[in-house]
């Protein structure tokens, strides 16, 4: 971080979450919106870097360390979606996942679900799930994520990776949110045996989604 700039972490029952910083003046510049940064745990940021680059990904920003915490980069995958490679020291990530007022889900959006499966099962070893509609990442045989085809019906939806926030009630959370600034990209609505999901943009165009698993 340069002068004059914050780095703020999330905190859910005294464990991190999840992390907030403001960009800098030659970021805004370029036309970089507001947006969520999704981090990939590796063993090395460099070879990952160097395998991700030679699979038709882009090296976006080179390996760096951030201080003693750990080192990243910043890597565009073939299709265009970004995702920043980490490569644990004295911080490994996120403390809590997968619980109420923490993320749950990651999802990829891309125009070539083909290409996609080539790259990330090549760079991290995934596994592939799911069916003809929707595929699931998974890990050692454990689903960690998601990946759809970006529908024409969306817009001129550009390639990335969507977080999904846990939360009791999507209908509440969503009102709250739009009360709090934000707006809805898709409106609550059910996903047949799994739960119920809405997709909103914070006050500031940070997308982001919500998701209410079906009650046990």
């Amino acid at each position: 971080m340069g002068p004059d700039q914050f780095y703020t972490t999330l905190f859910k029952d005294g464990k991190s979450v999840g992390a907030l910083y403001g960009m800098d003046a030659q970021q805004r510049e370029r036309g970089i919106p507001t947006h969520w940064n999704h981090y990939i745990a590796v063993a090395s940021t460099d070879d990952a870097t160097a395998k991700a680059q030679s699979l038709g990904g882009t090296a976006m920003m080179a390996p760096f360390d951030v201080m003693d915490v750990g080192r990243m980069s910043i890597i565009k995958d073939p299709t265009g979606a970004m995702f920043c490679p980490w490569e644990p020291k004295k911080h490994f990530g996120a403390q809590l996942y997968g619980e109420v007022g923490t993320f749950c889900w990651f999802e990829l959006n891309t125009n070539d679900p083909d290409a996609s499966k080539e790259f990330y099962t090549k760079l991290f070893g995934w596994e592939i799930g799911g069916d003809a509609n929707y595929t699931e990442w998974k890990s050692g045989g454990v689903s960690i994520g998601g990946m759809m085809k970006i529908q024409a019906e969306w817009g001129e939806v550009p390639p990335h990776w969507l977080g999904y926030v846990m939360v009791e009630n999507v209908n509440e959370s969503v009102e709250k949110a739009k009360a709090l600034g934000g707006k809805v990209y898709v409106e609550p609505q059910d996903i047949p045996n799994m739960g119920r999901f809405a997709i909103l943009a914070d006050a500031q165009d940070g997308g982001f989604a919500l998701y209410q698993p079906l009650a046990k």
